[in-house]
């Protein structure tokens, strides 16, 4: 196998607030693995919160270099097995050599990803549209216009300076799109005691679940406030690979699983697995990325109780497609590999 990287830049279409930082663009680093004629695509995206920046994607991936192994099915093998490409490698990384090495597999079989994961048919799911820390009034537009193009599902961002303008954000959507289903994300910004009198008004406001209310850290004192919580208490920042997952399962009601943050699809899969019959459900989330970093997971939602897979439809020009999303729905193509395609040729600048 051959393999080569590409970096380009994701502009949003309007920057994204949350709790503790504010987002207008991420790089994102493309690795294709090319095997007798055929091509295989992944993607790993920057990221502050987790240390990733290009410069060092582009080291840790170069180092990766799936052209080592014969065939991306050899090379798959090596990743399950725990063999490469290394402990220490973060989960991005694996995470975006394995979508690539997947995407080559597949079309080598001339199957979709989500049947070499062993599901028979294409997954389909209900993706939520995220709503950043904004005025209550601009909310209130865009949860009307989410509801008018189909979207079900609106989560809505929390973790504001004043807590009262959390509240009025999230009665400004109820407002303006009275059928959808609401979730709420705080990203760790509460105090358990400010978590403890916010949620109830939450649950008034008919909210479905909360994702991390509280800071990381912590994950005995986040399955007690699940355990009183009125509503279900959805883990991230705290469930980030399978031993944190195997720690909160039974304790909250739900887990967000990033495949850059676990590691790619195998894993996901084990932590589903892990989950099944404690009364903790799955949670399939992801990163602000393009439909080339959103595909992979989206072969996984026929899994998901919660499906979080928008971050493709936050992009002012999304490069690849191949999985739909702006209908509030995600699909999974039936064609071998991903099912995505590159819109428009980028400059090599890696």
């Amino acid at each position: 196998m051959k393999s080569r990287l590409r970096t380009v830049r994701l502009e949003l279409a309007e920057p994204l607030r949350i709790s503790r930082s504010v987002m207008a663009a991420r790089d994102a680093v493309w690795l294709t693995v090319e095997h007798d004629g055929l091509r295989g695509h992944g993607e790993a995206v920057t990221s502050v919160y987790y240390g990733l920046g290009t410069d060092r994607l582009i080291r840790l991936l170069t180092a990766a270099d799936p052209g080592r192994f014969a065939d991306p099915e050899s090379a798959l093998e090596a990743l399950r097995a725990g063999e490469w490409p290394g402990v220490d490698v973060p989960a991005a990384v694996t995470a975006a050599v394995e979508s690539a090495l997947l995407d080559l597999a597949g079309k080598r079989a001339g199957v979709p990803v989500h049947r070499l994961l062993g599901a028979a048919e294409p997954p389909v799911a209900a993706t939520a549209r995220t709503i950043g820390i904004t005025t209550p009034g601009r909310a209130a537009a865009q949860a009307r216009r989410l509801a008018a193009s189909g979207f079900e599902i609106i989560k809505v961002k929390a973790g504001a300076p004043d807590p009262q303008d959390d509240i009025e954000r999230v009665r400004s959507v109820r407002r303006a799109a009275p059928r959808a289903r609401l979730l709420l994300d705080p990203n760790g910004a509460w105090s358990m005691a400010q978590a403890a009198a916010l949620l109830p008004r939450f649950a008034d406001l008919g909210v479905e679940a909360v994702e991390q209310p509280v800071a990381p850290g912590d994950p005995d004192a986040l399955g007690a406030l699940a355990e009183r919580a009125p509503l279900p208490v959805i883990a991230d920042e705290d469930a980030v690979d399978l031993d944190d997952v195997r720690r909160l399962a039974g304790r909250v009601q739900g887990v967000n699983v990033k495949l850059a943050k676990c590691g790619g699809v195998h894993t996901a899969l084990r932590i589903a697995e892990s989950i099944e019959g404690s009364g903790t459900a799955l949670m399939l989330g992801c990163l602000t990325a393009s439909t080339l970093g959103l595909a992979p997971a989206v072969h996984l939602a026929g899994r998901a109780r919660w499906a979080d897979l928008d971050g493709h439809l936050l992009l002012a020009h999304d490069p690849w497609t191949g999985i739909g999303g702006g209908d509030g729905v995600v699909r999974a193509s039936g064609s071998p590999g991903l099912g995505v395609e590159e819109v428009a040729a980028r400059e090599d600048v890696a």
